[in-house]
């Protein structure tokens, strides 16, 4: 993975509660086996017409959110089945971090495993960010978002945030603890 830096972008607010995995990436799309080239399937069913024509009116067809790398969601985000397809989708689609009130289990833990910073905010903030028409900075060092003129703090895993400060997928976590792992291999003759 790549290492986690600041980013700063306007967040693209999508303010919807209960937005489930097959909502993010719809099942029709799940015959790809890496875990690229799934942006292009993500919210296709809110976000294209049956023609394939863009909707007029889902934010992601909105020009302002083109090159946005945050996006602000409502309560559960993620919920649904277990597809660690949808943050493959969303990463694909290059948002790096996901702000919510809060994240069904599964999917904030395959958010960390794909690079992508879930964020549990209270409700009055989401919806302060939601209406903000300026760039939102999140600072995983410093743990705070930074937009207008405020600037909050958010909690997280300190072991998460190093895997994310130094990019670290989980075959490089363990490979940390190669000695040890050799050395109980030798110890037990497996």
């Amino acid at each position: 993975m790549e290492k986690f830096h600041i980013v700063k972008s306007m967040g693209t607010p999508l303010d919807r509660a209960n937005v489930d995995t097959d909502q993010i990436v719809p099942k029709q799309f799940l015959k790809l086996v890496q875990r690229t080239g799934f942006g292009k399937f993500l919210f296709y069913d809110w976000r294209f017409e049956p023609d394939g024509s863009p909707k007029k009116d889902f934010v992601l067809n909105d020009e302002r959110y083109s090159a946005s790398h945050i996006l602000l969601a409502g309560d559960n985000f993620g919920c649904g089945s277990s597809r660690e397809h949808a943050a493959w989708a969303l990463k694909d689609y290059g948002f790096d971090v996901i702000i919510a009130p809060s994240f069904a289990d599964i999917f904030y833990n395959n958010c960390f495993k794909n690079g992508i910073l879930p964020i549990s905010v209270d409700r009055a903030m989401i919806d302060d960010l939601m209406r903000t028409n300026s760039p939102i900075e999140v600072d995983l060092q410093n743990q705070t978002i930074k937009y207008n003129d405020k600037s909050i703090s958010f909690e997280i895993d300190p072991g998460r945030k190093k895997t994310l400060l130094e990019g670290l997928d989980d075959i490089a976590v363990t490979l940390q603890h190669e000695e040890k792992i050799s050395a109980f291999e030798k110890a037990h003759h497996l």
